[in-house]
C-alpha cells in the first residue's frame, strides 16, 4: 500500500527556515516523481517543486526560486523540501504527492497524496 507522510511544518517568523519531509512507503525509490504542492484556503493547490525518477528537479513557482530546494534520500525513501528565508505569503498547507516518472505542475497527474502539513509564517 502506497503511503506518503509529511512532517516538519510549524509556525516560524519571516526570514526563518523550515525543512519538510515526506516519507514514502509501499514503493521503492525512483519509482515515481515526487512533487511538493501547497494550498491556501479558498485557492487552488499549486505546484512548488518536483523531483523525477532521474532526480531531475522542476521548479514550478518563481516566488520560491533561490529559497526552496527539493532533495531525495533513497536510503530513507524520504523527499525533503528545504525552505529558507520564508515569507508570510508562503503560509499554506504543504502536500507531497507521487505519480508518473516525470514532473508535472498539475495535481491530477499525481496518484498518491500525503495528508499535508501546515506551514505558517508570521511577519
Amino acid at each position: 500500500q502506497v503511503q506518503l507522510v509529511e512532517s516538519g511544518g510549524g509556525l516560524v517568523q519571516a526570514g526563518e527556515s523550515l525543512k519538510l519531509s515526506c516519507v514514502a512507503s509501499g514503493f521503492g525509490p525512483h519509482k515515481y516523481a515526487i512533487g511538493w504542492f501547497r494550498q491556501v484556503p479558498g485557492k487552488e493547490r499549486e505546484a512548488v517543486l518536483c523531483i523525477d525518477v532521474d532526480s531531475k528537479v522542476k521548479n514550478f513557482l518563481d516566488s520560491v526560486k533561490g529559497r526552496f530546494t527539493i532533495s531525495r534520500n533513497n536510503a530513507e525513501n524520504t523527499i525533503s523540501l528545504q525552505m529558507n528565508n520564508l515569507k508570510p505569503e508562503d503560509t499554506a498547507v504543504y502536500f507531497c504527492a507521487a505519480g508518473n516518472y516525470v514532473c508535472y505542475p498539475d495535481d491530477y497527474e499525481y496518484d498518491y497524496w500525503g495528508q499535508g502539513t501546515q506551514v505558517t509564517v508570521s511577519s
